[in-house]
């Protein structure tokens, strides 16, 4: 009996380390959830608010040249770019991330003046003309997308297409046009770049107009682009690689690039930055070289994501417009950044009545 007993203390004591372990493991788990982690061998985090089916190819073929681990973070379409803006902001401290490899610029500067950043001057980076660089080093521009309009082929004829997006408060746009909600990615920058330009109280008189005209207000740029895809409005603001994928998809859909005779179109470049005391920088950096390589804008021009190279010696296919071609907006990507803020707090008031 006692053998039988002492058998079932061990027994007992077995099973009560086993479970504990069991429930510290899945704590751990619950804690990193989310965590890029790796032992051996080079590894680096990046952040990226880059579609991951346009972003995953770029990392994988880096790591597979490399040998590094890549551990990617994506974002969500509806919070594009703030997500991981707040996340970096909150990991200041104790950094998880190496390097942010942002779909916009204005937020990239955010995380400049709080301290987020530390300066890296590429060599992958010296062709890259000054306008889409930090001269500091704090972030580099390469791959860029426009803000355009698309448009319903079906429901409109190309004479018929608003050519300025001011023609949109005409009473012959009503309820007719959507727009992602302005508080995230790039829709959030386009606002804040009608804030620099033309002064706070006309861009609020133009998105009050808007609003008044029955601008159809939803959740990402993709969301705008299906509405006209499907012809539930004829008109959209969106990026070009959305217009291209909906495209290449046989969709009754074309792009307007606005205010060619005007304030001009939005150039809204990729950015790349390293995190200021990331895990690992000297992979930091490798992963950055690679992203402002010619190769990677090559790809990115000949992808779905149609990024316009801002060199004009990287090869673009015959469907990505070629920067030259573009009257682009005349406005200093460090005003956009001041203007976010109160952007946002006027668009998230206007949008919310």
């Amino acid at each position: 009996m006692f053998c039988q007993t002492n058998e079932m203390l061990i027994w007992k004591r077995r099973t009560f380390w086993c479970r504990f372990v069991k429930r510290l493991i899945l704590t751990l788990v619950a804690v990193l959830a989310g965590v890029p982690m790796a032992y051996g061998g080079e590894t680096v985090v990046v952040y990226t608010s880059v579609d991951q089916i346009f972003s995953e190819p770029v990392l994988r073929e880096f790591e597979r040249q490399s040998g590094i681990t890549v551990k990617p973070v994506f974002d969500v379409e509806a919070s594009k770019t703030t997500g991981l803006v707040n996340r970096l902001i909150a990991e200041k401290k104790f950094p998880r991330a190496d390097v942010f490899w942002n779909s916009e610029v204005g937020r990239t500067l955010v995380l400049k003046e709080k301290g987020v950043l530390a300066p890296y001057h590429s060599p992958s980076a010296e062709t890259i003309p000054k306008r889409f660089k930090d001269e500091e080093g704090y972030w580099t521009g390469f791959g860029a997308r426009a803000r355009v309009l698309i448009y319903n082929t079906d429901l409109l004829e190309a004479g018929a297409v608003p050519r300025s997006v001011f023609d949109l408060t005409r009473p012959q746009w009503r309820g007719k046009v959507a727009m992602a909600y302005p508080l995230f990615g790039t829709a959030a920058t386009h606002v804040a770049a009608w804030y620099a330009l033309l002064g706070r109280g006309k861009a609020e008189a133009y998105l009050t107009a808007l609003k008044n005209n029955g601008l159809v207000i939803v959740d990402g740029n993709a969301v705008a682009r299906d509405l006209v895809v499907r012809g539930e409005v004829p008109v959209a603001f969106t990026d070009t690689d959305d217009v291209y994928v909906a495209i290449r998809a046989g969709r009754a859909v074309d792009m307007v690039f606005p205010d060619q005779d005007g304030i001009g179109t939005l150039l809204i470049p990729n950015t790349v930055a390293l995190i200021r005391n990331g895990p690992h920088p000297d992979a930091g950096r490798r992963l950055i070289d690679y992203l402002l390589s010619e190769e990677v804008g090559a790809r990115l021009a000949a992808s779905d994501s149609m990024q316009i190279p801002v060199r004009t010696r990287v090869k673009s296919p015959s469907h990505a417009p070629p920067l030259s071609g573009i009257r682009a907006m005349s406005v200093d990507y460090r005003d956009i950044a001041k203007n976010l803020e109160p952007a946002a707090r006027f668009s998230r008031h206007l949008f919310s009545r």
